[in-house]
C-alpha cells in the first residue's frame, strides 16, 4: 500500500472513531425514541456505523457527518419496520374476541374496570411492569403500533410511513393490539 492510500485509510479510521465518540449517544436516543426497544436501538446504531465504514468513500462532506449518520439511521429504522410489516400476520390472532356475527365471544368480553383507581395506575410501578410486559407479548407489528402511537406520541401518518402500511391497515392493527392488550391486562392485573 502506498503512502497516499495509507493516509486515506488513516483518515477514515480517525473519522469513524470520532463519529462513534461524538454521535453514538444521540443516535441511540433517536433509535430508542423510534423503536422503544433498547437492544434494537443498539443494533440499529451499530448497523449505522457499519454502513458508514462501508460507504465512507461515498460521503462527500457536503453535509455534516451527523446529518449523514442520522439519514442512515432513519433508513435502518424504516427497513426494520418494513420487514415487520412484510411478515405474514397469523390468522389465529386475527379475531380472537368476536364471533362471526361480530359480537363479543363470551370469554373475551371486557371486564368492568370501574372498581380500579385508573388515575393512579400509571404511577404504580408494578402496574407499569405488567403493562410493558403485555405490550412486549403483542406481535411485533401490533407492539410497534402501540408504542409509536401511545408511548412515543407519534402522529398516525408518520407511523404509517415508518411501518410502510396503509392507514386502514394501521387502524386495524391498532384496534387488534388494544384488544389484546386489554385482555392481557385483565388477566395479569385486573383479576388480582
Amino acid at each position: 500500500m502506498d503512502n497516499a492510500n495509507l493516509k486515506v485509510v488513516y483518515k477514515k479510521e480517525q473519522d469513524l472513531e470520532s463519529w462513534v465518540q461524538q454521535h453514538t449517544k444521540e443516535l441511540l436516543s433517536w433509535a430508542f425514541y423510534k423503536t422503544s426497544d433498547k437492544m434494537l436501538a443498539e443494533d440499529l446504531v451499530q448497523d449505522v456505523f457499519l454502513v458508514a465504514a462501508e460507504k465512507y468513500e461515498s460521503f462527500k462532506h457536503d453535509s455534516q457527518p451527523k446529518t449523514w449518520l442520522f439519514a442512515i439511521l432513519n433508513n435502518k429504522i424504516a427497513e426494520h419496520y418494513r420487514r415487520l410489516s412484510e411478515r405474514p400476520q397469523s390468522d389465529s390472532i386475527a379475531n380472537p374476541f368476536f364471533n362471526e356475527d361480530e359480537h363479543w365471544k363470551e370469554a373475551s368480553k371486557p371486564q368492568d374496570w370501574a372498581d380500579s383507581d385508573e388515575g393512579s395506575l400509571l404511577d404504580n410501578q408494578e402496574f407499569n411492569k405488567v403493562f410493558h410486559h403485555c405490550i412486549d407479548e403483542l406481535p411485533d407489528l401490533h407492539s410497534a403500533c402501540i408504542r409509536l402511537k401511545f408511548i412515543n406520541g407519534i402522529q398516525s401518518e408518520v407511523i404509517c410511513q415508518d411501518l410502510n402500511i396503509t392507514p386502514s391497515n394501521y387502524w386495524q392493527l391498532l384496534h387488534r393490539a388494544k384488544l389484546q392488550l386489554r385482555k392481557c391486562l385483565e388477566k395479569l392485573w385486573f383479576k388480582k
